[in-house]
């Protein structure tokens, strides 16, 4: 297994989702990811915005895709990686140093949003469970986290 203290572990509606993380990409966003992840932020939340061929997008506390967590905003830190099938990103507003909580995770290739978002893990385990979330904008009973855990937290 890859570094358990960079791997989440999201189970989810639709079954279980592993992520390795990239710190050596976006150290602060999967330093907030983790945070939030071990406050049990992200257990209970929505995939309210899921668009065929693009992505599945998560991590709003009102499930609207208009909120974050109560810490500040993270400075942007765009990198080279390619956004292809199975890459997670922060989602943010037309601000680049906005994003939050907020993430999201490729069906396909988006090469369009390469180094204008951050790239900060890959699904390594459970894409097809991914394929398997409820699209719409928003999403009528949407499917959701049930829990995210990093996993050298998981016994």
């Amino acid at each position: 297994m890859a570094d358990p203290e960079n791997t989440l572990i999201m189970e989810t509606t639709k079954g279980r989702v592993v992520i390795e993380m990239r710190p050596d990409l976006a150290p602060g966003h999967v330093e907030r990811i983790k945070t939030l992840a071990r406050q049990g932020f992200y257990d209970g939340i929505a995939f309210h915005r899921v668009i065929e061929g693009f992505m599945a997008q998560t991590g709003c506390p009102h499930g609207t895709g208009t909120g974050g967590s109560d810490l500040p905003d993270l400075q942007a830190e765009f990198n080279a990686e390619p956004h292809v099938r199975g890459t997670c990103s922060m989602a943010r507003t037309n601000y680049p140093h906005s994003a939050n909580s907020q993430f999201f995770i490729c069906f396909d290739d988006a090469r369009f949003l390469d180094k204008q978002y951050t790239v900060w893990g890959k699904v390594t385990e459970g894409m097809e469970n991914v394929d398997k979330i409820k699209r719409g904008e928003p999403v009528k009973d949407p499917d959701r986290i049930v829990s995210m855990k990093v996993a050298a937290d998981v016994a």
